[in-house]
């Protein structure tokens, strides 16, 4: 009887070392999960037009060099904590509005994806890098992606509260300011820029049939971080138009997830999301979605003040 073949692995530990490196350098594919996708191929796409490389979306051996392998491995073995592991969560999300802004907070819903959002990868991805019989518990050692920060000396006009959320999501302190903003969708990607140098590249879900992306140039007027949400079927197309405004509570599951970077075009926002991996492969109510530590990164990046152009 012929042997059946060996299943193939979950992720790819090239792929998913040169993602965990694209995130270092500000080009992530948003969430790691070491897989050679469509996502994978922007984000090396977005880092070899910054670099001045060959544009080829693919992970050939000058993309490599810069991306400079020894800079950091793929993984790092952690012994999870009490904090690491502490909640609350919220399980099971109520479905509606007015269920949920009944709560104090939209927390997650397991410890496991609490920690797949603190290491910027999904729950499958960390079962795959660990054994399925893995104990999250306080004392297990757990192999995540490397996405640890080199510095956590965030900035002191932010909360306490803020401080603490960018510390969870693993967002480094050190970022570079933007003198613009540029959402691309065709592209599907938010870029930060200083001058003609791209400092940073966002997969984004922007707009739909619905609502569609507002193209032109904004500003961004401030940054709200941990925000609560108002469900107003008054302005959502898609809503009940029969149903009473809700205020949905702060949370990392709150529908605009841990920020709202606020812009000149009223209602519109970039924002995080409960749902990273949709990421780029799903629609939005017309405002721009960024994983909840993409967002956060971007808030360290810009201010009242700095241009948003939204093109086609």
């Amino acid at each position: 009887m012929a042997q059946a073949p060996a299943p193939k692995p979950a992720f790819d530990p090239n792929v998913l070392h040169a993602e965990v490196l694209l995130d270092r350098h500000g080009f992530p594919t948003g969430v790691i999960e070491g897989k050679a996708n469509a996502a994978f191929a922007k984000a090396l796409r977005g880092f070899q037009t910054a670099k001045g490389l060959p544009v080829t979306g693919k992970l050939d051996a000058r993309t490599t060099a810069a991306l400079n392998p020894a800079m950091r491995p793929a993984t790092v073995t952690l012994t999870l904590s009490e904090r690491a592991l502490a909640g609350p969560y919220t399980n099971p999300i109520p479905k509606e509005y007015a269920d949920q802004a009944k709560l104090t907070t939209i927390g997650y819903r397991s410890p496991l994806e609490k920690l797949a959002e603190m290491f910027h990868t999904t729950p499958e991805t960390l079962v795959a890098l660990n054994s399925r019989e893995t104990l999250l518990r306080p004392g297990t050692r757990v192999v995540f992606p490397n996405v640890l920060p080199a510095s956590r000396s965030y900035p002191g006009n932010l909360s306490d509260q803020f401080r603490q959320t960018l510390a969870t999501l693993n967002v480094d302190a050190t970022q570079p300011q933007a003198d613009r903003v540029v959402v691309d969708k065709s592209e599907g990607w938010l870029r930060a820029y200083a001058g003609d140098r791209i400092l940073a590249q966002f997969p984004a879900t922007m707009g739909s049939a619905h609502d569609p992306l507002p193209i032109g140039e904004w500003t961004i007027k401030g940054v709200a971080a941990n925000p609560d949400w108002q469900y107003n079927p008054a302005i959502l197309r898609t809503a009940d138009k029969s149903d009473s405004k809700q205020i949905v509570p702060p949370g990392p599951n709150n529908p605009v997830g841990v920020v709202w970077i606020d812009l000149s075009k009223e209602h519109y926002g970039i924002h995080g999301t409960p749902e990273p991996q949709n990421i780029g492969k799903t629609e939005s109510n017309g405002c721009i979605r960024l994983t909840n530590w993409d967002a956060a990164r971007l808030s360290l990046m810009v201010k009242p003040g700095t241009p948003a152009v939204f093109q086609p």
